[in-house]
């Protein structure tokens, strides 16, 4: 596979939301989920590598005490298709008996997230949310809606604010689209 010069990503995409847009779309985000959530004491728990960012961003938004813990499920692997879901790390088991708030960069077909809420609740969580900083804005039906969604992007291959293109630019404050 040709891994593209990260400079090159930059020079073929363009700005679709600008790090000040990603910031209000957040308040608005941890206003919700604080309004919601803040009498149960949820488990929060990071998708990583992609809500590294975005649960960054948003815990220090949130003031109601919560615990936070990670898991790892993929179907990308630094590819622009998905393709099976692999477990690197699952959810831990003190999700029984909690309330769960599963963060995520994206909700794009939305299988993996859907898995992810369904191994959560399988291993005896008592509810599970779902929050993602960014939803693709796809024509088919997706297997899951996400609870709280921060912006809603184009059926693009987008990259920043955690999530990546071929590996790169995670640690973009903007969210960019390559052209195609």
């Amino acid at each position: 596979m040709h891994v593209p010069n990260p400079e090159d990503l930059l020079k073929n995409s363009k700005v679709i939301y600008t790090a000040q847009q990603v910031d209000v779309a957040l308040e608005h985000m941890s206003h919700r989920i604080s309004k919601d959530l803040s009498h149960t004491s949820p488990l929060v728990l990071a998708v990583m590598g992609g809500a590294v960012y975005f649960s960054g961003q948003l815990l220090n938004k949130i003031n109601f005490p919560l615990q936070f813990d990670y898991l790892q499920a993929t179907r990308y692997s630094n590819q622009t298709v998905g393709s099976n879901l692999v477990w690197r790390v699952e959810p831990p088991p003190t999700v029984k008996g909690r309330v769960v708030l599963v963060l995520d960069d994206i909700l794009d077909e939305g299988i993996t997230l859907a898995e992810i809420k369904s191994k959560c609740l399988q291993m005896g969580a008592l509810q599970v949310f779902t929050a993602v900083l960014f939803e693709k804005d796809l024509a088919q039906a997706k297997p899951i809606k996400a609870d709280y969604v921060g912006l809603v992007v184009p059926n693009q291959y987008v990259f920043g604010c955690g999530m990546d293109a071929y590996g790169w630019w995670r640690n973009l404050a903007e969210v960019r689209a390559l052209h195609t």
